[in-house]
């Protein structure tokens, strides 16, 4: 059993811990300063992307969609005997088509899409090219690779973290502390990839299949992020 001075001093030694501990909570927030560094890099695309369609209109909705369905299998059978390049079926919609006066169907209209991807641009360019003589394009664009974009941003994460430790050094200086230690610090990737804009498509000497004009690639760049951003705390004289 505890006697009344054992016990008050157990209850210092308690308040004095808490206080001790308080007090190291605020030594651990004390000159903290969060900082960001980032570092860019322009990178070329490495992936081509094309959508073609095809469109019709017939008053026999069940011909319409058969007359769409020949069309998308012909392409199909023809993308997959060219090596390099995957293709996948897009969205397939119809809808009716009524008179002068809104009120009646007069036909069906009905539009398909085929989506290929290469990182071959000359031969899916050709095979663009062959396509559109019974597709239409629907619009091309051009992407960095995942692989690719994972090793262009380890690569740069080194030099992330050095403009990070040279950022943290100059807000040392400009505090007029002696040193700095880090607190935490997270690294991000991340990137801008502009819209591209259809192309126009023009014959340039390379016409296959009764001078199917082939689209001119001009594949562009994206950029590529790499943050760090962390927390320092600046050790004063």
């Amino acid at each position: 059993m505890l006697t009344m001075p054992r016990i008050a001093s157990a209850l210092a030694l308690t308040i004095a811990s808490l206080a001790s501990t308080g007090l190291l909570a605020d030594d651990a927030r004390y000159n903290q300063i969060s900082l960001r560094a980032e570092v860019n890099q322009e990178v070329a695309h490495d992936l081509m992307h094309v959508t073609l369609y095809t469109e019709s209109q017939n008053g026999d909705p069940a011909k319409l969609a058969a007359e769409i369905t020949n069309t998308l299998n012909q392409t199909l059978e023809q993308v997959r005997k060219v090596r390099g390049v995957s293709v996948k079926l897009g969205s397939r919609h119809s809808y009716p088509v009524y008179d002068d006066k809104g009120q009646k169907i007069t036909a069906w209209r009905e539009r398909a899409e085929v989506r290929l991807e290469s990182a071959d641009f000359a031969r899916l360019s050709s095979l663009t090219g062959e396509l559109l003589q019974k597709m239409k394009i629907g619009g091309m664009d051009f992407s960095i690779a995942t692989d690719t974009r994972k090793t262009r941003e380890d690569a740069m994460l080194k030099d992330a973290v050095n403009a990070f430790k040279a950022r943290a050094q100059l807000a040392t200086e400009a505090l007029g502390g002696k040193d700095y230690k880090l607190v935490s610090l997270s690294l991000n990737t991340g990137g801008f990839q502009p819209p591209m804009a259809m192309r126009n498509f023009e014959a340039k000497g390379m016409a296959m299949m009764d001078s199917a004009p082939t689209p001119q690639i001009e594949a562009g760049t994206s950029q590529v992020t790499v943050s760090a951003d962390g927390v320092i705390e600046v050790q004063m004289p």
